[in-house]
Protein backbone atom coordinates (compact mmCIF):
# COMPACT_ATOMS: atom_id res chain seq x y z
CA UNK A 1 0.00 0.00 0.00
CA UNK A 2 1.42 3.36 -1.05
CA UNK A 3 0.97 5.97 1.64
CA UNK A 4 0.42 9.61 0.57
CA UNK A 5 3.55 11.72 0.59
CA UNK A 6 4.17 15.18 1.97
CA UNK A 7 5.73 17.54 -0.55
CA UNK A 8 8.32 20.05 0.61
CA UNK A 9 9.24 22.53 -2.12
CA UNK A 10 11.48 25.51 -2.75
CA UNK A 11 11.29 28.24 -5.38
CA UNK A 12 13.30 31.38 -6.04
CA UNK A 13 10.30 33.43 -7.13
CA UNK A 14 12.23 36.51 -8.32
CA UNK A 15 9.46 38.88 -7.09
CA UNK A 16 6.35 37.46 -5.45
CA UNK A 17 4.20 40.24 -6.89
CA UNK A 18 5.30 39.45 -10.45
CA UNK A 19 5.05 35.69 -10.02
CA UNK A 20 1.97 35.38 -7.80
CA UNK A 21 -0.31 33.86 -10.54
CA UNK A 22 2.30 31.21 -11.29
CA UNK A 23 2.75 30.39 -7.59
CA UNK A 24 -1.00 30.18 -7.03
CA UNK A 25 -1.47 27.78 -9.95
CA UNK A 26 1.39 25.62 -8.72
CA UNK A 27 0.00 25.43 -5.19
CA UNK A 28 -3.41 24.42 -6.52
CA UNK A 29 -1.85 21.68 -8.64
CA UNK A 30 0.75 20.23 -6.24
CA UNK A 31 -0.64 20.99 -2.74
CA UNK A 32 2.73 20.98 -0.94
CA UNK A 33 2.92 20.85 2.81
CA UNK A 34 5.51 23.64 2.65
CA UNK A 35 6.67 25.95 -0.13
CA UNK A 36 9.76 28.03 0.62
CA UNK A 37 10.24 31.19 -1.43
CA UNK A 38 13.34 33.31 -1.96
CA UNK A 39 13.92 36.68 -3.61
CA UNK A 40 10.42 37.85 -2.82
CA UNK A 41 11.74 41.40 -3.39
CA UNK A 42 8.88 42.92 -1.42
CA UNK A 43 8.83 44.94 1.81
CA UNK A 44 6.74 43.35 4.52
CA UNK A 45 4.01 45.99 4.26
CA UNK A 46 3.37 45.03 0.63
CA UNK A 47 3.59 41.25 0.94
CA UNK A 48 0.45 39.63 -0.59
CA UNK A 49 -0.64 37.90 2.61
CA UNK A 50 -4.36 37.93 1.81
CA UNK A 51 -3.90 36.31 -1.59
CA UNK A 52 -1.69 33.54 -0.22
CA UNK A 53 -3.92 32.92 2.80
CA UNK A 54 -6.91 32.59 0.46
CA UNK A 55 -5.11 29.63 -1.11
CA UNK A 56 -5.26 27.85 2.24
CA UNK A 57 -1.72 28.52 3.45
CA UNK A 58 -0.28 30.09 6.56
CA UNK A 59 2.36 32.62 5.53
CA UNK A 60 5.44 33.92 7.34
CA UNK A 61 7.94 36.22 5.67
CA UNK A 62 10.70 38.79 5.89
CA UNK A 63 11.41 41.10 2.98
CA UNK A 64 12.80 44.35 1.73
CA UNK A 65 12.49 46.37 -1.48
CA UNK A 66 14.31 45.40 -4.68
CA UNK A 67 16.22 42.29 -3.57
CA UNK A 68 16.38 39.32 -1.17
CA UNK A 69 13.33 38.36 0.90
CA UNK A 70 12.26 34.91 2.15
CA UNK A 71 8.91 33.35 2.99
CA UNK A 72 7.36 30.04 4.07
CA UNK A 73 3.91 28.96 2.93
CA UNK A 74 2.65 26.16 5.17
CA UNK A 75 -0.57 24.12 5.14
CA UNK A 76 -0.17 23.67 8.90
CA UNK A 77 0.34 26.63 11.19
CA UNK A 78 4.10 27.13 11.68
CA UNK A 79 5.54 27.25 15.20
CA UNK A 80 8.80 28.38 16.77
CA UNK A 81 9.38 31.02 14.08
CA UNK A 82 12.75 32.81 13.87
CA UNK A 83 14.32 35.22 11.40
CA UNK A 84 17.94 35.81 10.49
CA UNK A 85 21.27 34.76 11.95
CA UNK A 86 21.63 35.37 15.68
CA UNK A 87 25.37 35.61 16.25
CA UNK A 88 25.65 39.32 17.04
CA UNK A 89 26.53 40.32 13.48
CA UNK A 90 23.95 41.81 11.08
CA UNK A 91 21.15 39.24 11.19
CA UNK A 92 20.16 39.46 7.51
CA UNK A 93 16.55 38.65 8.36
CA UNK A 94 15.55 38.85 4.68
CA UNK A 95 17.85 35.88 3.97
CA UNK A 96 16.84 33.30 6.60
CA UNK A 97 13.53 32.19 8.05
CA UNK A 98 13.00 29.16 10.25
CA UNK A 99 9.89 27.43 11.56
CA UNK A 100 8.61 24.12 12.85
CA UNK A 101 5.89 22.50 10.74
CA UNK A 102 4.52 19.33 12.26
CA UNK A 103 7.52 17.33 13.46
CA UNK A 104 10.01 18.99 11.08
CA UNK A 105 12.04 22.17 11.45
CA UNK A 106 12.40 24.00 8.14
CA UNK A 107 15.25 26.47 7.52
CA UNK A 108 14.78 28.52 4.35
CA UNK A 109 17.75 30.57 3.13
CA UNK A 110 18.64 32.88 0.31
CA UNK A 111 22.45 32.75 0.39
CA UNK A 112 24.24 35.87 -0.92
CA UNK A 113 25.11 35.50 -4.60
CA UNK A 114 28.60 37.03 -4.39
CA UNK A 115 28.57 39.01 -7.68
CA UNK A 116 32.28 38.65 -8.50
CA UNK A 117 35.06 36.71 -6.79
CA UNK A 118 37.29 39.82 -6.68
CA UNK A 119 34.79 41.84 -4.62
CA UNK A 120 33.77 42.19 -1.01
CA UNK A 121 30.43 40.68 -1.98
CA UNK A 122 32.10 37.30 -2.52
CA UNK A 123 33.99 37.57 0.76
CA UNK A 124 30.67 38.33 2.45
CA UNK A 125 29.13 35.23 0.84
CA UNK A 126 31.89 33.00 2.22
CA UNK A 127 31.56 34.62 5.63
CA UNK A 128 27.78 34.16 5.53
CA UNK A 129 28.13 30.45 4.81
CA UNK A 130 30.54 30.08 7.71
CA UNK A 131 28.10 31.90 9.99
CA UNK A 132 25.33 29.55 8.82
CA UNK A 133 27.43 26.49 9.66
CA UNK A 134 27.89 27.81 13.18
CA UNK A 135 24.15 28.56 13.36
CA UNK A 136 23.36 24.90 12.70
CA UNK A 137 25.93 23.80 15.25
CA UNK A 138 24.54 26.19 17.86
CA UNK A 139 20.87 25.30 17.52
CA UNK A 140 20.62 21.71 16.30
CA UNK A 141 22.15 18.25 16.10
CA UNK A 142 22.30 15.99 13.04
CA UNK A 143 19.85 13.67 14.81
CA UNK A 144 17.10 16.32 14.69
CA UNK A 145 14.45 16.18 11.95
CA UNK A 146 15.65 19.16 9.90
CA UNK A 147 15.25 20.40 6.35
CA UNK A 148 17.49 23.13 4.99
CA UNK A 149 16.32 24.41 1.64
CA UNK A 150 16.35 27.42 -0.65
CA UNK A 151 18.59 29.17 -3.12
CA UNK A 152 22.07 28.30 -1.85
CA UNK A 153 23.72 30.12 -4.78
CA UNK A 154 26.28 27.31 -4.97
CA UNK A 155 26.43 24.42 -7.43
CA UNK A 156 28.19 21.68 -5.43
CA UNK A 157 29.62 19.45 -8.18
CA UNK A 158 30.79 19.72 -11.81
CA UNK A 159 27.67 17.82 -12.91
CA UNK A 160 25.57 20.64 -11.42
CA UNK A 161 26.58 23.21 -14.05
CA UNK A 162 26.53 23.14 -17.83
CA UNK A 163 30.20 24.09 -18.32
CA UNK A 164 32.34 23.48 -15.22
CA UNK A 165 35.61 24.56 -16.82
CA UNK A 166 34.35 27.92 -18.05
CA UNK A 167 32.34 28.63 -14.90
CA UNK A 168 35.11 27.89 -12.41
CA UNK A 169 35.60 31.58 -11.57
CA UNK A 170 31.88 32.25 -11.14
CA UNK A 171 30.97 33.02 -7.50
CA UNK A 172 28.33 30.26 -7.59
CA UNK A 173 30.82 27.58 -8.66
CA UNK A 174 34.15 28.86 -7.40
CA UNK A 175 36.13 26.28 -5.38
CA UNK A 176 36.00 28.45 -2.25
CA UNK A 177 32.20 28.64 -2.37
CA UNK A 178 31.92 24.91 -2.98
CA UNK A 179 34.31 24.19 -0.11
CA UNK A 180 32.29 26.41 2.21
CA UNK A 181 29.12 24.54 1.29
CA UNK A 182 30.85 21.19 1.74
CA UNK A 183 31.89 22.18 5.27
CA UNK A 184 28.21 22.72 6.06
CA UNK A 185 27.17 19.45 4.41
CA UNK A 186 29.70 17.53 6.49
CA UNK A 187 27.92 18.65 9.66
CA UNK A 188 25.21 16.11 8.86
CA UNK A 189 23.22 17.04 5.76
CA UNK A 190 22.03 14.83 2.89
CA UNK A 191 21.29 16.33 -0.54
CA UNK A 192 17.81 14.89 -1.06
CA UNK A 193 17.83 15.38 -4.83
CA UNK A 194 21.14 13.55 -5.22
CA UNK A 195 19.85 10.84 -2.88
CA UNK A 196 17.51 9.86 -5.71
CA UNK A 197 19.51 11.03 -8.73
CA UNK A 198 23.16 10.25 -7.91
CA UNK A 199 25.76 11.35 -10.45
CA UNK A 200 23.17 12.21 -13.11
CA UNK A 201 24.22 15.34 -15.06
CA UNK A 202 21.86 17.79 -16.69
CA UNK A 203 19.49 18.40 -13.76
CA UNK A 204 19.16 22.16 -13.26
CA UNK A 205 16.99 24.58 -11.28
CA UNK A 206 18.22 27.89 -12.76
CA UNK A 207 18.63 29.15 -16.32
CA UNK A 208 19.95 32.70 -16.71
CA UNK A 209 17.58 35.16 -18.41
CA UNK A 210 20.60 36.73 -20.12
CA UNK A 211 21.46 33.54 -22.02
CA UNK A 212 19.18 33.15 -25.08
CA UNK A 213 17.17 29.91 -24.99
CA UNK A 214 19.22 28.75 -22.02
CA UNK A 215 16.83 25.99 -20.97
CA UNK A 216 16.44 24.55 -24.47
CA UNK A 217 20.23 24.61 -24.87
CA UNK A 218 20.83 22.87 -21.54
CA UNK A 219 22.73 25.85 -20.12
CA UNK A 220 21.60 25.58 -16.52
CA UNK A 221 22.74 25.40 -12.92
CA UNK A 222 21.62 23.37 -9.90
CA UNK A 223 21.89 26.01 -7.19
CA UNK A 224 18.52 25.50 -5.46
CA UNK A 225 18.56 22.67 -2.96
CA UNK A 226 16.62 20.68 -0.38
CA UNK A 227 18.88 19.02 2.17
CA UNK A 228 17.82 16.95 5.16
CA UNK A 229 19.36 15.34 8.20
CA UNK A 230 19.46 11.53 8.40
CA UNK A 231 15.96 11.23 9.96
CA UNK A 232 14.55 13.18 7.00
CA UNK A 233 16.60 11.32 4.38
CA UNK A 234 15.16 8.07 5.69
CA UNK A 235 11.65 9.41 4.99
CA UNK A 236 12.42 10.88 1.55
CA UNK A 237 10.94 8.71 -1.20
CA UNK A 238 11.36 11.05 -4.19
CA UNK A 239 12.86 14.36 -5.33
CA UNK A 240 12.26 16.15 -8.61
CA UNK A 241 12.59 19.44 -10.49
CA UNK A 242 9.54 20.97 -12.18
CA UNK A 243 11.26 22.12 -15.37
CA UNK A 244 7.91 22.96 -17.01
CA UNK A 245 7.39 25.92 -14.66
CA UNK A 246 10.42 27.64 -16.20
CA UNK A 247 8.54 27.62 -19.52
CA UNK A 248 5.37 29.21 -18.11
CA UNK A 249 4.25 32.71 -18.96
CA UNK A 250 6.38 35.32 -17.12
CA UNK A 251 8.54 32.70 -15.33
CA UNK A 252 11.23 33.20 -12.76
CA UNK A 253 14.76 32.38 -13.89
CA UNK A 254 14.56 29.50 -11.35
CA UNK A 255 12.01 26.73 -11.01
CA UNK A 256 10.42 24.57 -8.32
CA UNK A 257 12.37 21.81 -6.59
CA UNK A 258 10.39 19.21 -4.63
CA UNK A 259 11.18 16.48 -2.09
CA UNK A 260 8.51 13.98 -1.09
CA UNK A 261 8.43 12.49 2.41
CA UNK A 262 6.54 9.66 4.04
Amino acid sequence: MNLPTQKIATYNVNSIRSRWPLVRAWLEREHPLVLALQETKTPDADFPVAELSASGYHVIYRGQPAHAGVALLCREEPRDVHYGLDDGEPPDEARLIRARVGDITIINTYVPQGRDITTEHFAYKLRWLERLRRYFERHFTPQDALIWLGDFNVAPEPIDVYDPKRLLTNPDFHPDARAALERIRAWGWVDLFRLHHPQEPGHYTFWDYRVPNAQARGMGWRIDHIWGTAPIAERCVAAWIDTAARQAEKPSDHTFLVAELQ
